[in-house]
């Protein structure tokens, strides 16, 4: 069997060190003066966040929470303020529901059941927040994806897509997992149902229509195994529309994976 969960077990010290080396060293030579991240409480902001602690030192860390009145959770606010007291962090809490609310008032095609599109406007905005941390303080701005959701295309271009750099993009959300534990992540936070949170009870795994120990092995197979469909459905004993309805997820976000296209007339 070649795929199975042992399959997607990383060695947690080693990965680790590798990161927070190869990311002070980013830093360094981009001459930034530190870096930011949009901290959520949720697993793979809280797992980045202790990672670029542990690289850099809390105090050229700018945390920032970014919740939407009444759809984001207090709780996850609050918990995305304790680890970054925890850590050491520089801590802001920028709420964006005026600023969403400002932006449909002034769209003319503005429709409020157009649910995927204002959900990326939120996730737009957000970015736009970080971004002028970073371009206030020289800050690189690091993104939180990881590699399940950037193979599938659940991200949004331009908005949680859009960083400088990526600490968790090699791995898939099963090895953040692991990652999370080995650095010290309350287990709170690595329990929690993981939710983009761009609209009342959005789960990622609802969205995707698999969860994400199925989903893993499914891209480990197809992508890094370079199995067929009916190969991994057979060694995983799942139906085949399930592999073939992911890889049609990949192959269809392709375009957010890659830069602008330039069409040249010479």
């Amino acid at each position: 069997m070649r795929l199975k969960p042992e399959s997607l077990k990383i060695d947690v010290a080693k990965v680790s060190e590798r990161l927070i080396g190869l990311t002070r060293r980013l830093v360094e030579s981009s001459k930034a003066s530190g870096v930011v991240l949009g901290v959520s409480g949720g697993l793979d902001s809280s797992t980045t966040a202790f990672l670029l602690a542990k690289a850099l030192g809390g105090e050229k860390v700018y945390a920032v929470s970014l919740p939407e009145e009444g759809l984001s959770n207090p709780e996850d606010v609050e918990d995305a303020r304790m680890l970054a007291e925890r850590l050491g962090l520089n801590f802001f809490k920028v709420e964006i529901s005026e600023l969403t609310r400002r932006f449909f008032s002034l769209v003319p095609v503005f429709d409020e059941a157009a649910q995927v599109a204002n959900g990326n406007v939120k996730a737009r905005v957000r970015m736009c927040i970080l971004y002028y941390f970073a371009n206030r303080f020289n800050l690189l701005v690091a993104g939180t994806g990881n590699r399940s959701e950037l193979l599938t295309g659940y991200f949004t271009k331009y908005g949680d897509g859009a960083s400088d750099f990526l600490p968790l993009g090699a791995l898939y959300k099963t090895q953040v997992k692991q990652l999370a534990a080995h650095l010290g992540v309350p287990e709170k936070i690595i329990l929690k149902t993981p939710t983009a949170g761009l609209w009342a009870n959005q789960t990622d795994e609802e969205e995707l229509g698999v969860k994400y120990e199925v989903l893993d092995l499914i891209l480990h197979g197809l992508i890094d195994l370079g199995l067929t469909i009916s190969q991994v459905a057979s060694e995983l004993s799942i139906p085949e529309s399930l592999v073939e309805r992911v890889k049609s997820m990949v192959e269809a976000s392709q375009h957010k994976r890659r830069p602008p296209i330039i069409i040249s007339p010479f």
